[in-house]
């Protein structure tokens, strides 16, 4: 049985959970850029969990690891019975998502719309936290709608670690349900990190994570001064190369110059594998278009991968390919 011991016993990096990206592909290319990193996979509704095609909707390689599964609902026993299937798939960590900008009010209700009802998550945690042994966790935002973020994420945190959560997650956004898509929800809320310290500063026994516009290595170490994990979201997946250093730079692993051609070597045995079991190269290769965005060769590289990885056939020779064009230049090496 995989320990799951300490995975918060220190400061954390965690790649944010987000829909239509962090699919077990991704994660798998994420874990050869950073082995420190908590990975996240995408939502997945505990409805679906329950009763959908849990291989495909759960499935993931060992190599992957430290990997959290990230649930939506809002039905406690729902919830538990789902907990529990994903620490039987063998997960490390089970979140709740209340930080989704959805609107839905109908019985499937989840995501950010859940900080209305502090109470319910509160349970919906405890009923988790009885179902699992590994941790469970919580992803939220400060507020929603016309919430005093002072009042509501304090009442949000209060109730969650009462009922047995072992970090929370904060996204340092409101989300706006009524006015704005999820999308806009992303970027026009403004962030407001200093909400998320003084929280932490409150809870100083507890395990507080920060979410939100964080673009860098140098803004992630300035976080953990604050707080005690940093999670990236779109800086992971846009500019991939940045977590060649994060174990270096934020835990100080002196693994020496990042290895590309160690790196080339295993997504392309990778990509061989998914193309052999049915699968695609595109399946792979969409999540790598950015790895060396800034330096020379890569407007090429996106170039191949973007056109000639998606075309119906084409081989992991394909990928080679594109490392190629960036695979002789020296300035690679600082991604």
């Amino acid at each position: 049985m995989h320990s799951t011991t300490g995975i918060y016993s220190g400061q954390v990096l965690a790649i944010a959970p987000m829909m239509d990206w962090t699919d077990r592909h991704c994660r798998y290319f994420h874990r050869q850029l950073t082995q420190r990193a908590l990975l996240y996979t995408e939502m997945v509704v505990a409805d679906a969990v329950i009763h959908g095609a849990r291989e495909r909707l759960l499935g993931f390689s060992d190599e992957e690891r430290p990997i959290a599964l990230q649930l939506g609902g809002s039905d406690p026993a729902k919830l538990g019975q789902a907990a529990r299937i994903g620490e039987d798939f063998g997960y490390d960590e089970i979140n709740l998502n209340v930080g989704c900008p959805s609107d839905r009010v109908q019985s499937g209700t989840f995501g950010a719309c859940l900080m209305k009802t502090p109470d319910l998550v509160a349970e919906c945690v405890a009923a988790m936290k009885a179902a699992v042994s590994i941790p469970v966790t919580v992803k939220c935002r400060i507020g929603v709608d016309n919430q005093d973020p002072e009042v509501a994420l304090d009442t949000l945190a209060d109730g969650v670690f009462a009922a047995g959560a072992d970090a929370l997650w904060v996204h340092a956004r409101k989300a706006w349900l009524d006015g704005l898509s999820p999308k806009e929800n992303r970027d026009i809320p403004p962030l407001d990190y200093q909400r998320v310290y003084r929280l932490k500063a409150k809870s100083p026994n507890r395990f507080i994570g920060i979410n939100g516009g964080i673009q860098t290595l140098d803004e992630a170490k300035a976080h953990l001064l604050k707080v005690d994990g940093v999670m990236l979201g779109r800086a992971a997946y846009h500019t991939p190369g940045i977590l060649a250093d994060a174990d270096a730079s934020l835990f100080g692993d002196a693994n020496g110059d990042f290895d590309f051609g160690r790196l080339i070597e295993r997504m392309v045995a990778y990509a061989e594998r998914h193309i052999e079991q049915g699968g695609r190269l595109g399946h792979v290769t969409r999540h790598m278009v950015g790895l060396f965005h800034g330096l020379p060769g890569a407007r090429r590289f996106r170039q191949i991968l973007s056109t000639n990885a998606t075309r119906p056939g084409a081989g992991a020779d394909i990928l080679r390919d594109a490392f190629a064009e960036v695979d002789s230049d020296p300035a690679r090496r600082a991604a």
